[in-house]
């Protein structure tokens, strides 16, 4: 059985006396598309530095393939893409300059055919100065650079964050495509929708702390149901007093909305008894799990 691309075990990062991670616990499987999802100041650039060793750990250890992260950094280097949330190179080399520059650490000849293979997908004019490029493009190079060398994992922190639809779509398929090619991506974001086209699982961090680790479709399916009911009047809209209800329905006029995590037969059974002009149920999006756990 091969060893999971990521395994984190009780990494805890704290910077004085300030929260940094704490008891943050998870394995990534070999070959899977994983997302990372938190609120800005959540902790998941925390996570990924420490993973990259560009922070040492309080407490706990990760090993990524197999391998500690502090101890077998440089070998890590070499089968690891990363692509910052702040694209930033070095300003004063034009973008073909630095990809080259990049291309060598991993091949003889820059890794030319690959550099030129993804500035055509992704549309970039390797003879401008990265310093002169819009914030998306800076992106783009970013995305390029960490792809050069065909990493076996690749590491992205808020990777679409300045890029066009258009260049969004291409940057998904290319993923898509590369992981189908065996590549492991570790997707952390707070664009929800971005993490439930791509992944198929999910950890959420809350306060440096991991809340929950499960498959986006059971989250969706197994726990939680989005309800709309219409009453027959506005004085049988009251639901103070059912089991499962989420958070506080929303009340409109005879109309109610709210998140249910009960026996949907016991809800109904519950109902029975008032006049309901329509109602519906409907599987909740990701951002609506989302910002459940976080509430």
């Amino acid at each position: 059985m091969s060893n999971p691309a990521i395994d984190i075990a009780s990494l805890t990062k704290t910077y004085g006396r300030d929260r940094g991670i704490e008891e943050v616990s998870l394995q990534v499987n070999d070959g899977e598309i994983f997302g990372f999802i938190g609120h800005n100041g959540a902790g998941k650039s925390t996570t990924i530095r420490v993973l990259l060793n560009m922070l040492f750990p309080t407490a706990g250890n990760a090993r990524i393939m197999g391998m500690d992260v502090v101890r077998d950094s440089r070998k890590i280097k070499y089968i690891t893409g990363y692509v910052p949330s702040d694209a930033n190179a070095y300003p004063h080399m034009e973008a073909g300059e630095f990809l080259r520059y990049c291309g060598r650490f991993f091949s003889p000849d820059g890794n030319e055919r690959r550099i030129n293979e993804l500035t055509e997908l992704f549309e970039v004019d390797l003879k401008r100065k990265i310093g002169d490029l819009s914030m998306g493009n800076r992106k783009k190079i970013s995305i390029i650079q960490s792809l050069l060398h065909e990493p076996r994992l690749l590491i992205v922190d808020e990777p679409t964050m300045g890029l066009d639809p258009l260049m969004q779509a291409r940057f998904f398929e290319l993923l898509r495509s590369e992981n189908r090619n065996g590549m492991t991506v570790f997707y952390s974001s707070h664009t929800l929708s971005d993490v439930q086209m791509l992944c198929k699982r999910v950890a959420i961090i809350r306060e440096g702390r991991i809340i929950k680790v499960e498959e986006i479709e059971t989250l969706r399916k197994r726990q939680l149901r989005k309800i709309f009911i219409e009453f027959g009047s506005a004085e049988e809209n009251s639901l103070t007093e059912l089991p499962g209800i989420e958070g506080t329905p929303l009340v409109s006029g005879r109309s109610v909305r709210f998140l249910y995590s009960g026996d949907i037969n016991q809800l109904l059974s519950r109902l029975s008894n008032r006049k309901i002009a329509d109602m519906t149920v409907e599987e909740p999006s990701l951002e609506e799990i989302f910002m459940h756990y976080y509430n």
